[in-house]
């Protein structure tokens, strides 16, 4: 009966760690561009470095590149592995910026797991309002205890092609 108990209360922290942990609000499932292994394994999937594609949301005409370590072996295979914090960002503009909403400086634009619980990757925006540049940071946190590895990417607002629109300007986006 003991035994049923402890399931029962591990069942309930391992589901309210899930919920907890759980993607907010930010952009959608990120595109594999294409992976390249980095460490041989003989019989479980090798250590490689994946690179992925997000837009940004908020953000039309904005496209941020990471690129990740992911764990192979059999830990990564079955998704327990805790990922390292080595993640390199690059954000470009892709087309005429078009603001969808306001935002926060250090809203989030992308947020994944990178373990079974406790670490989490962000990549995070900006505005730099005097240069009017979007700025993007992409970092990996814990509960406990983060890591200072980081990269950012600037997007300086310039005009796009034929469009005549006039220059949007970020810190009318900003929310005060």
């Amino acid at each position: 009966m003991r035994c049923r108990a402890f399931v029962a209360a591990l069942s309930i922290v391992f589901i309210s760690a899930g919920a907890m942990f759980a993607p907010a609000r930010a952009a959608e499932e990120p595109d594999l561009i294409f992976k390249k292994s980095t460490v041989f394994k003989w019989l479980s999937p090798n250590d490689k470095l994946a690179t992925y594609g997000i837009d940004d949301p908020v953000v039309e005409g904005v496209a941020c590149h990471f690129t990740a370590a992911e764990k192979g072996g059999f830990k990564g295979w079955i998704g327990v592995a805790e990922e390292t914090s080595d993640i390199s960002l690059a954000c470009r503009q892709t087309g005429p910026i078009r603001f969808k909403a306001k935002f926060e400086q250090g809203d989030d634009v992308f947020r994944q797991r990178r373990s079974l619980f406790f670490k989490k990757m962000q990549i995070v925006r900006g505005c730099d309002v005097k240069r009017n540049v979007l700025v993007y940071m992409v970092y990996s946190d814990r509960i406990i205890e983060g890591s200072p590895k980081n990269s950012t990417s600037s997007v300086p607002i310039m005009p796009w092609g034929a469009d005549t629109a006039p220059l949007a300007k970020c810190a009318d986006w900003l929310e005060k």
